[in-house]
């Protein structure tokens, strides 16, 4: 089976970003496509960005044992969907899940050989200053999302790799370094 890579860290520190960034510098890699409860932004489409399910698909799906890892964040659902995680591992693909820290913890129980790495804001000023500059969010959720994001920092303890995302261009170097060095050669 090949590998699976977690990527997570607060809302607003650039996972993203970084991921993007990553996987035009990593020949092979691919990006799972998560399951959301929450609407569509601008641009986003079903099934590329995200699979956008209703509250009542995602909780069949919870019941059905679909996914590999599911979590609440911010008063919407996210999963990783077994059947999109297993279709590109079985064929050799490695995968990136961009996932929030409580489903990281499950996947963590669910596949012990994942590489997990905890992406980590400069600061919590520049973690709030991203949150408001994307424009995405109202200050409620920028708020709620800060919260959370104050006990996310807490377990970065917890993950294989850190890497702190002060400087773009750096963290993307760190990130791939660390893929890189997972990856099986020949």
């Amino acid at each position: 089976m090949a590998r699976v890579f977690v990527i997570t860290g607060p809302s607003g520190v650039g996972k993203g970003t970084l991921i993007r960034n990553l996987l035009s510098r990593v020949s092979g890699l691919e990006l799972s496509v998560s399951a959301t409860t929450r609407k569509p932004r601008p641009g986003e489409e079903d099934g590329v960005h995200y699979h956008f399910l209703t509250d009542e698909q995602f909780e069949e799906r919870v019941r059905d044992g679909a996914f590999v890892e599911h979590a609440d964040y911010s008063g919407r659902r996210y999963g990783t969907l077994r059947s999109e995680l297993e279709r590109r591992t079985a064929g050799g693909v490695p995968v990136v899940l961009e996932i929030e820290v409580q489903g990281a913890r499950q996947v963590r129980e669910t596949l012990p050989d994942a590489v997990q790495v905890f992406i980590v804001p400069p600061s919590e000023e520049a973690l709030r200053e991203r949150l408001v500059g994307r424009g995405t969010d109202s200050s409620d959720d920028v708020e709620r999302r800060l919260k959370v994001a104050e006990e996310e920092l807490t377990a970065r303890d917890e993950f294989q790799y850190q890497v702190v995302n002060d400087r773009l261009e750096d963290a993307v170097e760190e990130l791939e370094r660390i893929v890189q060095s997972e990856l099986p050669t020949g």
